[in-house]
């Protein structure tokens, strides 16, 4: 119950300052490019900064090849969530623009503007590095296969002549990854950090947290609360993410635990929690790009972004067990 309560407070929390970004956006006191604007900031600069303080804090050359048996699950994880998501657009016969979206639904999170504030939240800074398994396994999967399965479902290009998808780098290697290699690579070499260049990552690192869930709240004020709707394809893809996603990753680390492949509870914990946030934030963005069902897209997101508030403290109590 203890647990139950302390996840609740800090779910409390975030949705305190996600409501303060949707009052203030629907109050008009930010503009329409303020959330794109704040956007960039979080992921192109305070993500990257926080991650490099993280990990020079957190993370000693043993704990980085003890973190490799981490991606291994999550991985597993993330390829048995597409084959079910696959066999469910196939046997369901969920309508075209609706299929790349609904398996990046099941399979990838929002473990940037959600996903990294509910961590620091519910486990501190010292599950950071945890957390960072399952964004690098995230990212592989959303820009090197997800972003194929939606281009690929372009409902108004004929099958025959679309063009493959080619790999985009850029995506592949965003600014927080870059942190992290980056980071990687100094704490291996042994350099330093002067004390006010530490300082000022520091600063601009802990502005993730409020400005993510701020970015949440105007994402949800321009969708607009009052537009979600519950449909078949929507119920489904809600079950992929929530209740699909976290049973099939507790299950391989049972599994893990019982062929003595153990890990730290903190470090299954936090996996187990990312992979039962809320769907990517830009699924409605490359829902139009590839000519999708961008309301269907914004709707899941919506619902998800929502419905975590629930489902957090439920599967925080649940993960006591394992």
């Amino acid at each position: 119950m203890t647990v139950f309560l302390t996840s609740v407070s800090s779910v409390t929390v975030i949705v305190l300052i996600m409501a303060l970004g949707y009052i203030l956006r629907k109050t008009g006191w930010f503009s329409d490019s303020f959330g794109k604007n704040i956007s960039s900031l979080i992921t192109k600069i305070a993500l990257p900064a926080s991650i490099f303080v993280a990990v020079m804090n957190n993370l000693t050359r043993s704990k980085l090849f003890g973190l490799s048996t981490g991606l291994i699950f999550p991985a597993i994880a993330v390829v048995i969530g597409y084959i079910i998501a696959w066999l469910t657009v196939k046997v369901l016969k969920i309508p075209a623009g609706r299929r790349g979206i609904f398996m990046n639904a099941v399979v990838n999170a929002n473990t940037i503007f959600i996903g990294m504030p509910l961590n620091n939240a519910l486990f501190g800074q010292k599950a950071t590095t945890y957390f960072l398994i399952y964004y690098i396994i995230n990212t592989v999967s959303t820009w090197a296969f997800g972003v194929f399965l939606i281009s690929n479902d372009d409902p108004t290009v004929d099958k025959s002549k679309k063009k493959s998808q080619k790999l985009n780098w850029k995506k592949l290697l965003p600014m927080p990854l870059v942190g992290f290699i980056v980071a990687v690579i100094w704490m291996l070499i042994g350099i330093p950090v002067p004390s006010f260049a530490e300082q000022t990552l520091s600063y601009v690192g802990s502005l993730v947290t409020p400005l993510s869930l701020i970015y949440i709240g105007i994402v949800l004020a321009d969708a607009g609360l009052s537009n979600m709707r519950l449909d078949r394809d929507t119920v489904l893809a809600l079950l992929g993410r929530f209740v699909l996603s976290p049973i099939v990753l507790i299950i391989l680390i049972e599994l893990g635990i019982s062929w003595g492949l153990g890990m730290p509870k903190l470090m299954s914990q936090t996996l187990i929690v990312q992979s039962a946030t809320p769907m990517l934030a830009v699924l409605p963005i490359l829902a139009n790009e590839a000519h999708g069902d961008v309301k269907y897209a914004t709707n899941i997101v919506t619902i998800s972004t929502v419905l975590f508030i629930v489902i957090v403290p439920i599967l925080m109590a649940v993960i006591q067990f394992i």
